[in-house]
Formats: structure tokens, sequence, C-alpha cells
């Protein structure tokens, strides 16, 4: 069984991505249909741009926080974690890019799931204030984890 919240080797159990492109460090569960997960901004993270975490950090973090999700529901039924590919982003609207020493919390919504096809739309808030939205599509491919 998965502990709550997920860090460390357990948290590297549910996503494909390794050191030093892992851009969740904390995954908190399911709430009804929310997944929630966090990153700390660290000023080593490969997507600094002087003291900001450039968009492509964002679409990275939030679709790691998609397929911790994944990894957290196939994990549970002791299935072996398929690994999913970024289909679109769509809508993103970036208010403010964090900073380094800014904690993410990050909530992924699933929309739709039909044939390994799942459309999220997620929100990403540093404390109360949403930072950042989109929607994403995500396909989930035959290999495993």
């Amino acid at each position: 069984m998965i502990e709550l919240p997920c860090v460390g080797e357990s948290l590297l159990s549910l996503i494909p991505q390794r050191a030093p492109i892992i851009m969740v460090d904390k995954f908190r569960g399911l709430e009804d249909d929310i997944s929630l997960s966090n990153l700390t901004i660290l000023d080593d993270n490969i997507f600094i741009e002087g003291q900001s975490f450039t968009e492509s950090g964002l679409i990275e973090h939030i679709a790691q926080s998609a397929a911790a999700r994944i990894g957290y529901i196939y994990k549970l039924k002791n299935e072996e974690v398929p690994i999913g590919y970024i289909g679109s982003v769509d809508k993103l609207t970036i208010r403010s890019f964090p900073k380094v020493g800014d904690i993410l919390d990050t909530q992924i919504r699933v929309l739709q799931e039909i044939f390994g096809l799942t459309l999220i739309y997620a929100e990403v808030y540093i404390g109360t204030t949403l930072i950042a939205s989109c929607n994403m599509k995500i396909f989930l491919g035959d290999e495993k984890k």
C-alpha cells in the first residue's frame, strides 16, 4: 500500500521522470475527482531563469502532477504504471511566475477519460493565489514505467 503523502522513493514509483527533471516533490492524494500535488521551487531547478520558474517548468509540473495521479491509481490496483505523453496544452493562463522558495499547490481535475486519453483541467496555486491554469490532453502509452 502507498502511504500519503507520497514523497521521495514512494513518489518516484508513481512517475517515470528522474533527476534532474522531477517537477513534483509531494503527491497528497485524491479528494473526490481532484488529485493534489506540490513542488517547492529550488534555486537549482533546471527551469529557473533568474529567480523565476519558467512557463515550460509550469507545464512540466502540471504534466507530472497528472502522471502522479495515474501512477497512484495504478499502484492502488497493483498494476504497472503506464507512461503518459502530453497530447496538447490548451487555454494556458499564467497570472504570475513562481519564484525560488515558492511552494506550488496543484489541483488536477479529470474532465474526461476515454480509450487511453485523459483530458484534465489543472490549477496551480501559491498559497491561496491562483497563478496558472490549463487544460491538458494526456495519452497513456503501452509501455510501463
